[in-house]
């Protein structure tokens, strides 16, 4: 969730209607379900399905919970947790047992088994052993980072949904940066992800190192700045190899400066195929973002894409399917996780010629020079193409 910090309130124009603003989009917290925690329940394997995530960190140790906190660490940490998906549920949704509650395996995500790794050896062949375990050709890595205002447990709970959700092949794997996990910490959460840079670099190295034969990219949010940063520092460093391990980037809702975002592409030279961008103008968290910034939009919700015409991306336009703020679409509707299931679809298509994209998605498809816009039909058109 994206809102506006109140030194930034208390000095800005426009306070009174900002400050609205911002408790119409505070209010909705104390009635929601619980920020996400840890919640260590082995019994629940014989429940729920198992989704290993390994994980990369700096965030600081919790010495309470023996997990990962919210202060920073400039020490890189790796752990692997064993996630207990539920039956109960609804595809794209995610539910965490109530504080003093009881953990019930049949409708809560639960922690089954965790591990932290005395050193960066240990993780990279703990990695590697379990891609060696995927058949040759299928040895994949997705790699997940998630965005402002997250904890610890609520990032690793996403990315096991998303895994569970649209079956995604080969190992997975988490990158946790420091988000202080409060709605009032826009600042210093965008501090935290540039803070962050160093560590999801080595992170990708170690996964490349381990093994992986091809590395998927998923960021939401501020995590797809953090994102952008870290692959710009990767063609600095001209590091070839791991370039072209990397098969494709979805970035969900980035909160990104749009010139910016062009200058950090540029940087890297040819983007990794897919490069996929979800976002929509109806995205309120994101507009306050851009006036926060000063800025008329965010690339998350860019209602030209002549802007980023020159990239070869392709944006698929949420604007239908939005779900509250409309700040995570993607990841919270089924029909958006089947469209996402058949993204390997989407992009040979995109890369073939016009007919290939007939009747593949249900939508208006508009391309401009290398860019392509996908504004996506309502739900029930996308459940029935689909189907077909």
């Amino acid at each position: 969730m994206v809102t506006l910090p109140l030194s930034v309130l208390i000095g800005g124009s426009g306070l009174r209607g900002l400050v609205l603003v911002l408790v119409a989009c505070l209010l909705p917290l104390s009635a929601c379900a619980p920020r996400g925690t840890i919640t260590l329940d082995p019994e629940a394997a014989g429940v729920g399905t198992i989704e290993r995530v390994f994980v990369g960190s700096t965030r600081s140790t919790d010495p309470e919970t023996g997990s990962f906190g919210r202060k920073r660490s400039e020490d890189e940490q790796f752990a692997r947790y064993d996630i207990s998906v539920p039956p109960e549920r609804e595809p794209g949704s995610i539910t965490f047992p109530r504080r003093g509650g009881k953990p019930d395996p049949r409708k809560h995500f639960l922690t089954t088994s965790q591990q932290m790794y005395a050193s960066m050896g240990e993780f990279r062949a703990d990695v590697a052993r379990n891609l060696r375990a995927l058949p040759r050709g299928k040895r994949d890595a997705v790699i997940y980072i998630h965005g402002f205002n997250n904890t610890f447990a609520e990032g690793l709970y996403r990315i096991a949904q998303l895994t569970h959700d649209l079956d995604m092949p080969g190992v997975t794997v988490h990158y946790s940066w420091p988000s202080a996990g409060t709605a009032l910490g826009y600042v210093a959460d965008r501090d935290s992800a540039l803070f962050a840079r160093d560590g999801l670099e080595r992170l990708l190295d170690e996964v490349d190192e381990a093994g992986a034969e091809r590395m998927l990219i998923v960021a939401h949010s501020m995590g797809s700045a953090l994102t952008m940063e870290a692959l710009r520092q990767i063609a600095i460093r001209g590091d070839t190899a791991l370039k072209r391990k990397l098969s494709g980037v979805v970035l969900i809702s980035p909160d990104i400066d749009v010139d910016l975002f062009r200058m950090q592409a540029k940087a890297y030279g040819p983007l990794p195929q897919p490069f996929l961008i979800f976002g929509s103008d109806r995205d309120t968290l994101l507009n306050l973002s851009a006036r926060l910034t000063g800025q008329p939009e965010r690339l998350g919700n860019l209602s030209d894409i002549s802007r980023v015409a020159d990239l070869k991306v392709t944006f698929l336009d949420t604007h239908a399917f939005r779900e509250g703020a409309g700040h995570f679409d993607m990841g919270d509707n089924p029909a958006l996780l089947q469209l996402l299931s058949r993204i390997v679809e989407v992009n040979a298509a995109f890369d073939a010629d016009q007919r290939g994209r007939t009747g593949l998605l249900p939508g208006v498809v508009l391309t401009v020079q290398n860019a392509t816009q996908i504004i996506l039909a309502p739900v029930g058109a996308v459940a029935e193409g689909l189907a077909q």
